[in-house]
């Protein structure tokens, strides 16, 4: 990968076609993802502009066109898991291994980190050989493993979790200021 023909870059609704069309083989013919229905450009759009508000949502362009993208949301809705957040990555189905990932994930991490969240998590259906090196890669640490926690193309799936400091720094135990 050469930075001459890629960038990353943030998202605008107006990428919304182009990442539902990189999601939807993930969502049918795969259980990397646990949706059953790919979602619309129309509801892609709406994904994009919530994480766009509280968290991150970034697109690879090769070329001029969109081939990938990551982003950033919520861990959970209660209130003090409010500087953790989930992270997913994904790229053209026959891109792996190309660059594009970490280019992705270094980017949305720091942007993460910059907007004030502490710690990013990542749920992985198994086995995922790829995603699992990824992470470790990525300096992502295994925290467990949900059994059977799902149901997807005719068996029971496991999902590792995973998780990353977002500090760079020792903080202490002052409360963190709120993420922005």
């Amino acid at each position: 990968m050469t930075t001459d023909d890629v960038k990353v870059r943030d998202a605008t609704t107006d990428d919304a076609e182009a990442c539902a069309a990189i999601y939807a083989p993930y969502v049918e013919k795969t259980t990397i993802t646990f949706e059953i229905d790919p979602p619309t450009p129309e509801a892609m759009a709406v994904r994009i502009d919530s994480a766009l508000r509280t968290h991150a949502w970034l697109v690879l362009e090769e070329q001029g066109r969109v081939v990938g993208y990551a982003y950033g949301g919520p861990f959970k809705a209660r209130a003090a898991y409010r500087w953790s957040c989930e992270v997913s990555v994904y790229l053209e189905l026959g891109r792996r291994r190309s660059g594009g990932g970490r280019a992705l994930y270094e980017a949305l991490l720091t942007r993460l980190a910059e907007r004030g969240f502490r710690t990013a998590a990542a749920g992985m259906t198994l086995p995922n050989d790829a995603s699992v090196g990824f992470h470790r890669a990525m300096g992502f640490e295994p925290v467990g493993t949900y059994r059977r926690i799902g149901w997807k193309h005719g068996a029971w799936r496991d999902v590792a979790w995973v998780q990353k400091d977002l500090t760079t720094i020792a903080t202490g135990d002052d409360p963190p200021a709120e993420p922005r």
